[in-house]
């Protein structure tokens, strides 16, 4: 019978204990402010077909004996079946060449943006950018045409009384692509984005960065390259 007062005291503690780590403050940093994480990471990258030399992309840059070719693609994803859009990515098509039988260990961490001099963004894993990938070809389906606008129930007050909402209009709800349409989506951005680990040049591929913001406001950006090859910063046409 003793138990019961002990029980009531500790009732109370825990209580307390699950409150304050319910209070533990959230990170610090805005959210607005770090790219989202990766959500299920598709296979490895393939790549894209490089061009005949370095100087048939617009810029170029070295980085030991590496020498880069690079363009700037803005909110562009540019892939070999047609060009797709992306609001909070951007990205640099990049190919990177060197003597006969040179190999390189690649990744999309060695690349980073700096743009208008200020602001440095580094590169992403292409498997965060699929969610946001669009075709700007493809259009929903033409909806059924209902016959609820010829029934009683928009008789009267639209406001009260219509199916379709205030006034009668219809609510806006955006159509998300059919699975099948969204898997081949993120085929064509796996064949375009650039290839990872050890790999023998030439080797071309996009590389992606969280930038949010309008392109044209974009007045200077450079690449940024340090990895195995050495560093090297090429000056991008915005």
């Amino acid at each position: 019978m003793r138990i019961l007062p002990i029980l009531r005291i500790g009732v109370p503690i825990a209580a307390v204990c699950l409150c304050v780590q319910g209070q533990t403050p959230p990170s610090q940093t805005p959210p607005s402010q770090t790219p989202p994480p990766a959500k299920d990471l598709p296979i490895e990258a393939k790549g894209m077909t490089p061009r005949s030399t370095p100087t048939d992309y617009p810029d170029q840059g070295q980085a030991g004996k590496v020498t880069i070719g690079a363009e700037f693609q803005g909110h562009t994803v540019p892939t070999p079946k047609g060009n797709l859009t992306t609001e909070d990515y951007v990205t640099v098509e990049t190919g990177l060449f060197g003597p006969p039988g040179t190999r390189i260990k690649l990744s999309f961490e060695d690349f980073a943006l700096r743009i208008n001099g200020k602001k440095t963004v580094p590169g992403v894993p292409y498997g965060v950018v699929l969610g946001n990938v669009k075709d700007p070809e493809w259009a929903p389906p033409e909806p059924a045409k209902s016959t609820a606008a010829h029934s009683n129930l928009t008789i009267g007050d639209d406001r009260e009384q219509s199916p379709k909402g205030e006034l009668g209009k219809e609510p806006v709800i955006p159509v998300k692509p059919p699975l099948e349409v969204q898997r081949a989506l993120n085929q064509r951005v796996q064949k375009a984005a650039l290839p990872q680990g050890d790999r023998a040049l030439p080797v071309a591929g996009l590389v992606f960065f969280w930038y949010t913001g309008k392109v044209q406001k974009i007045h200077t950006i450079e690449l940024i390259y340090t990895g195995p090859a050495g560093k090297g910063i090429l000056t991008l046409e915005p």
